[in-house]
């Protein structure tokens, strides 16, 4: 059996999730590299990422580097002595970081590559209504997300799947799928393959207020899946005209009722306890919706206090 000597890179939630079965599971954590604090939020507080702090309530050697390139951060790199690097949620690595350690440097990826390459695959997984997903675990090389692959697991998706549940089941099988990843390197055991190359290569770009906003126009299924997509985060968005007034709101859950109708996409209908819009071939259910500056609500919540003009439309 190797003896491995582990750095772990990472940022969000879903990193600290492998990172903790490691801890967990005994593996010898040598460092972790996370983003450097940066202010968010309305108030701009200086926020540490949920990966610094596991690793500072683990007393873990953390680095916080700005500059992957910066030579005082690689010299504490190498100092480390690392055999194996693991990147779960971080950013692009320049060849003199990942082709450090003697083992190499994996990734685990939430999607099964080579679909869904980039940033966000499991909100684009959803939103393009894909019905089976999963993870990846591959070695890094000089592109994003292209690295031979090592292992695979596959999830089915539920049709009431959200971004935030599909988050939750992935976490599960990636930081096992991590876990027998590193036994078949501590076992020299370790088979990869190239990624095959596939005409119909869908991507999972950055998500952006560009990408996020709800198009009414389309039907209510791919309107449905765009919602659950990105939900709860970023959360799909739109502007809405009422009272002569354009406002954004967030949207985060809805129901669809396929049915022909006359009305123009986007067209609001309201009851005391109803909020539905038109879509191209049926309509759209609002159920939980943010209005600016509040919390966001229950429909039923919200129409008590809030009232729709008879012109009102999303755009």
């Amino acid at each position: 059996m190797r003896d491995l000597r582990i750095v772990f890179m990472g940022t969000p939630d879903f990193a600290v999730a492998v990172l903790q079965k490691l801890v967990e599971e005994g593996k010898n954590i040598v460092g972790v590299i996370t983003s450097p604090d940066k202010p968010s939020g309305r108030g701009r507080k200086v926020r540490r990422s949920p990966v610094k702090e596991y690793a500072l309530s683990q007393n873990l050697h953390l680095l916080q580097p700005n500059n992957l390139k910066n030579v005082e951060f690689l010299e504490e790199l190498k100092y480390l002595n690392a055999n194996l690097q693991i990147i779960v949620a971080f950013r692009m690595l320049p060849k003199i970081v990942w082709g450090m350690p003697k083992y190499g440097t994996f990734n685990l990826h939430a999607s099964l590559l080579p679909q869904y390459r980039g940033a966000a695959p499991i909100n684009w997984v959803l939103i393009n209504g894909e019905s089976i997903t999963g993870v990846t675990t591959f070695f890094i090389d000089e592109k994003i997300d292209t690295g031979e692959t090592i292992l695979k697991k596959k999830v089915d998706i539920a049709t009431n799947d959200t971004a935030g549940s599909l988050h939750d089941t992935l976490v599960l099988l990636g930081r096992e799928l991590v876990l027998e990843t590193i036994l078949l390197i501590e076992q020299n055991k370790v088979i990869t393959f190239k990624q095959p190359q596939v005409n119909d290569l869908k991507e999972a770009p950055k998500l952006n207020s560009e990408n996020t906003k709800i198009i009414w126009n389309q039907s209510v299924q791919i309107i449905y899946n765009f919602i659950r997509g990105l939900n709860p985060y970023p959360t799909a968005w739109s502007i809405l005209y009422n009272n002569k007034d354009k406002i954004k709101v967030k949207i985060y859950d809805c129901t669809i009722e396929i049915n022909k109708h006359p009305h123009r996409s986007g067209t609001i209908f309201t009851t005391k306890k109803e909020l539905k819009i038109a879509a191209t071939n049926g309509y759209i259910y609002i159920k939980v919706m943010q209005l600016p500056g509040k919390q966001k609500m229950e429909v039923k919540s919200l129409l008590n206090g809030y009232s729709f003009s008879k012109d009102a439309k999303m755009l």
